[in-house]
């Protein structure tokens, strides 16, 4: 007795019929039909509503109900769905499986490894042809289904031999099943493009600033730097088109002569809109070529390329991290084809940076870190695309014709066209190649890539080219390629990229024909003269042309023991032995949940005389956990580390930090960390202390570092985050993605959202959640628990399906008003059990339970209520009812009311 008694109170949850349902469906199996006696609940018929659809084993009342979808085990979406009863269906004319069957499957269709079976509900989806074609049901195979009218509610176990379908009611699941035969062949994760949401209207600001400002009174001088940077990313939605324009801007005043510089740099503006019959994106404006067959190429102009990400399980690109060791509060600016993309504070020791803006799929990354008394060192990051392949019977393309677009003053903008094709053929097998023209340069590329299962993915292609440089000189050669990776989890180890690329001495790219001279420096003006300044990170001499470059990044699992990884590239020349090099390895582990790292940078670029090499090590000790040992560091709360890092180059200079860093607030949106640190050599000490706040209206840093040698002192701040104009008003967000979802829940204000940190509904009921992933379910969800008590969502779960670039919008509704236990009254009994009560002027609607209660949530002070309990005129009642006006403030209500 004891698990009915439990099996009630979990029915009882979700519906107040609860007992006279599990009475109803008492095993009578050697009946025809089962009765329900009324009198099971009162001796008295009129206190029990019409349950005659209870009679026949049914254990729930048909109707529309908010159900997770899962086809053949595998979730679908969060929807509304009709159930009806078995009656409610529509079965085909002839269930023949002669004639439903496929005709090459015949007498073939097996039910899935897991046989839906049937539950105790008495309900059945309602599911029409519309929605058998929408989870991907091969009709062309069912000929009798298009007899069907097409708002008929399917009867799939007559119609599709072995499918069926289980109604969880508890868990709010239904169950599909379908033989795998009688679906269309689609790759895994396919989700048909009419189901793609290109948004709403919209106009979209992103914007991201940080400042500094510092004092410096060595060598008896008081010397005051500022320094800003401002990057701004603003773009319009309307329909499937999308325009959008990058700007940055930084400005530096003070130093020694009180010198001031600005620069406003247009990275791009460009207007692009997805073609999906051929699975590609059009872009007109600036924007890049893709890099996976020749070097990327900034330009102004048009271009149709494919987009992987309209496919199914398509590979994502490969996106680096930045990697370094910063000698003490450093500043760190990230160029990608000449533009500054991301800049940042760091401090001293280990950093590590994920988290770039996708300005193009390819370009190396140029890295300058910024120390505190001025010295700077650059390396470049390479940004390259794995082994090229590309699925059986697919193809990847790019067509472009535009005019080269360079930042750099010493280059010309040149007219050019590219061409790149990749195709995927049978056992694994890729071909790819294409084709550049401009006035003074021509190249062609060919290549082929495979899949090797067990032993990896390998590519290699070869590209000629002819050129004509600055100096009128022709030039040709070629330039052999070979990418190779792979993964060896039964060992850990994983080969992200390994490349090397040979050219001989007379090829050259296309972008290194638009220089204007032969060798010479990107130089930039001064304010209030016509001096140059030499930038000796972008020396170049043509004359030297690329000879060899190896690239690798491989990452090594140590079981318990922690994982070790590599990343390094370098870079030959003809006509010289000097190399650019970079070379960063590390380990990393955890024991008794302290964590450690050792790392070691070697660095070094042609035009430097000595290279720049440096080691860090690493601890974090939680103290959290060390404070309270019974305590699991996967429970929530805030948690607190201290930690202790030092470096040292080779010249014997070493630097050492131990500082506490931790998160406050409810939702850990607010992190902290001090440090104090000391230096050998004349350094002396230093110290930093930073704060980074994760709002729902955007984010905020801001921070302090000094440093005893020269007494340096520096503040630096920042702000970002986005702005939203969509037809309902304005929303203030976190950092927009390129693909984002407006909340919409009018009414409900301060709501937080899963899985999101800091992000909130404002005092509209509105909030962004950014970085939606593109032509994939993105599971959207309100946290019910932080509710206010006069506020109630239907349903607070929302699965959307964005196009590239779009501001998709996810409606949640809101009952705001009371949360009412009525007990309902008549001729001084009861209403009876059963009936359905409804707010006249609203959709709050509950049933009735024991003694006459019903619970209703979403309820104004005042209103008027109907309750129904049979068919006939005298089965119904009303009840005009007055809420206390404090109610709204209480987390439930409970008042008695004569209903008449």
């Amino acid at each position: 007795m004891s698990s009915l008694t439990q099996h009630t109170n979990k029915k009882f949850k979700y519906s107040p019929l609860a007992l006279a349902l599990l009475i109803a469906v008492t095993p009578m199996s050697s009946y025809a039909d089962n009765y329900f006696n009324p009198q099971f609940l009162s001796s008295d018929p009129e206190a029990v509503a019409d349950l005659s659809h209870f009679e026949n084993g049914n254990s729930q009342a048909p109707g529309t109900y908010r159900v997770d979808v899962y086809l053949n085990e595998k979730f679908i979406a969060s929807k509304d769905v009709k159930f009806v009863d078995k009656k409610g269906l529509t079965a085909p004319a002839s269930k023949s499986n002669e004639t439903s069957q496929p005709a090459n499957t015949a007498g073939n269709i097996s039910a899935p490894a897991a046989v839906v079976k049937n539950d105790d509900t008495g309900l059945q989806p309602c599911l029409t042809i519309k929605s058998l074609d929408l989870l991907g049901v091969k009709l062309s195979s069912f000929p009798e289904l298009a007899k069907l009218p097409a708002d008929a509610c399917v009867d799939i176990n007559a119609a599709i031999p072995s499918a069926g379908s289980r109604f969880d009611f508890e868990q709010q699941r239904l169950d599909i099943s379908i033989p795998q035969a009688a679906m269309n062949n689609n790759a895994r994760g396919y989700i048909p493009p009419e189901q793609w949401d290109n948004g709403i209207p919209a106009i979209l600001l992103n914007y991201n600033f940080t400042g500094s400002n510092s004092k410096d009174s060595s060598n008896n001088t008081h010397n005051s730097n500022n320094s800003y940077f401002l990057s701004l990313n603003s773009g319009i939605n309307v329909g499937p088109w999308r325009l959008r324009d990058f700007s940055t801007g930084s400005y530096t005043s003070g130093g020694s002569h009180g010198e001031s510089a600005h620069d406003w740099q247009h990275v791009s503006t460009y207007l692009q809109r997805a073609i999906i019959p051929v699975k590609g994106q059009l872009t007109v404006g600036d924007s890049y070529t893709p890099g996976d067959v020749f070097d990327s190429l900034s330009f102004r102009g048009v271009q149709l390329a494919s987009d992987d990400n309209m496919l199914p399980d398509s590979l994502r690109g490969f996106a680096p991290t930045v990697r370094g060791i910063a000698k003490s509060n450093a500043q760190v600016t990230v160029k990608q084809n000449g533009y500054v993309i991301y800049q940042t504070y760091v401090s001293p020791g280990e950093f590590a940076i994920d988290d770039l803006y996708p300005t193009s799929s390819s370009g190396d990354l140029q890295v300058t870190v910024k120390e505190a008394d001025g010295t700077s060192t650059s390396f470049t990051v390479p940004y390259s695309a794995v082994p090229i392949l590309q699925r059986e019977g697919l193809m990847k393309y790019a067509l472009t014709a535009a005019k080269y677009r360079s930042s750099n003053g010493e280059q010309d903008d040149m007219n050019f066209a590219q061409g790149t094709l990749i195709y995927g053929l049978p056992r694994g097998f890729t071909v790819y190649g294409g084709s550049q023209f401009a006035t003074n340069y021509r190249s062609l590329a060919l290549g082929a890539g495979v899949n090797m299962g067990d032993f990896g993915a390998l590519s290699a292609d070869v590209t000629g080219a002819k050129s004509t440089l600055a100096d009128d000189s022709e030039h040709t050669g070629a330039s052999y390629r070979l990418l190779y990776a792979k993964s060896l989890n039964s060992i850990g180890t994983n080969f992200q990229l390994m490349g090397y690329r040979y050219s001989t001495s007379g090829f050259y790219t296309l972008d290194e024909t638009a220089y204007t001279r032969m060798q010479g420096y990107t130089v930039k003006t001064q304010d209030g003269d016509e001096e140059y300044t030499p930038d000796l990170s972008s020396y170049y001499n043509l004359y030297y042309s690329k000879r060899g470059k190896v690239q690798l990044n491989i990452s090594q699992q140590l079981g318990d023991y922690g994982s070790l990884f590599a990343t390094g590239s370098q870079q030959s020349y003809w006509h010289t032995d000097k190399t650019d090099s970079l070379l960063q390895l590390g380990f990393n582990s955890v024991w008794n949940d302290i964590n450690y790292s050792l790392s070691y940078n070697y660095n070094k670029s042609a035009g430097q005389p000595n290279s720049d090499q440096m080691f860090a090590l690493t601890f974090s000790v939680p103290l959290s956990k060390w404070l309270s040992p019974n305590r699991n560091m996967t429970d929530a709360g805030n948690n607190a580390y201290a930690t202790y890092s030092a470096n040292t180059d080779t010249h014997g200079n070493t630097t050492q930090n131990a500082g506490v860093n931790g998160t406050l607030l409810e939702d850990h949106n607010l992190n902290y960390s001090v440090q104090q640190g000391y230096g050998n050599h004349g350094v002396g000490a230093s110290g930093n202390a930073n704060l980074n706040y994760q709002g729902g209206y955007g984010n905020a840093n801001a921070g302090y570092n000094y440093s005893s040698n020269g007494d340096y002192q520096q503040v630096n701040y920042g702000v970002s985050g986005g702005v939203v104009g969509h037809a309902e008003g304005i929303t203030f967000s976190q950092p927009l993605g390129d693909t984002n979802v407006l909340i919409a829940s009018p009414g409900a204000d301060n709501v937080s959202v899963e899985n999101s940190t800091g992000i909130k509904t404002d005092w509209r009921g509105y909030a962004v959640v950014p970085y939606a992933t593109t032509y994939r379910q993105n599971r959207v969800a309100l946290d019910t628990n932080s509710l206010d008590n006069n506020i109630e969502v239907e349903d607070g779960v929302a699965t959307v399906v964005p196009t590239q670039g779009a501001m998709v919008k996810a409606t949640f509704k809101a009952q705001v008003g009371v949360r009412v236990l009525l007990t309902l009254m008549r001729n001084q009994k009861p209403v009876p059990f059963g009936a359905v009560v409804s707010l006249i002027e609203g959709s709050s609607t509950g049933m009735v339970g024991d003694d006459g209660q019903v619970y209703l949530a979403g309820m104004p002070l005042q209103g008027k209520l109907k309750v129904q309990w049979g068919e006939g005129t005298g089965d119904q009642c009303m009840v005009n009812y007055i809420l206390p006006d404090n109610s709204v403030n209480q987390a439930i209500t409970r008042i008695k009311q004569v209903c008449q």
